[in-house]
């Protein structure tokens, strides 16, 4: 029986699937955990809208960068080839993850002008985290098919 099911739709390679949710899932944690922190941080601070989404895309891809190159490290590669295959890797998708976390926390009504308090500042957040991850899931499923993203596991 070839790969496709009662419908006729080809079936992915469970691996890449895999691989793919994987990989977003680490980006999630590295660029909405920095997203997060920089939105909280500005509103906090009573800052614009404008330098807080700065803040946040600027920290979330600081902690996207520093939680991809970590493992790297660890395992002994040099911090300039280390930073070139994060960068590679992970530029794409932390830039398409940023961009749909901003567009949701910029279009959905009251979310940045919401207090820490406020459970829709919340909402606003898990829903911009979750347009995030759905955002960045395609580019990371087509960057592990080309080769280019699977350094999430050991090294090789």
């Amino acid at each position: 029986m070839n790969k496709t099911d009662q419908h006729s739709y080809p079936l992915r390679d469970p691996s890449q699937v895999r691989l793919a949710t994987m990989a977003t899932v680490h980006c999630l944690v590295g660029c909405g955990l920095g997203e997060v922190v920089g939105v909280v941080i500005g509103v906090s601070l009573g800052l614009t809208m404008v330098v807080t989404l700065v803040l946040g895309v600027v920290l979330g891809f600081v902690f996207g960068f520093a939680l991809g190159i970590m493992p790297l490290l660890r395992a002994s590669f040099s911090m300039k080839w280390a930073a070139k295959q994060v960068l590679v890797a992970e530029g794409l998708s932390i830039a398409v993850m940023e961009t749909a976390e901003v567009l949701v926390e910029v279009y959905t009504p009251g979310v940045m002008a919401a207090g820490l308090s406020s459970p829709l500042f919340w909402a606003g957040m898990l829903l911009a985290l979750t347009a995030g991850f759905v955002a960045a899931f395609p580019v990371n499923y087509i960057l592990v098919g080309m080769g280019i993203k699977h350094h999430h596991q050991a090294p090789m």
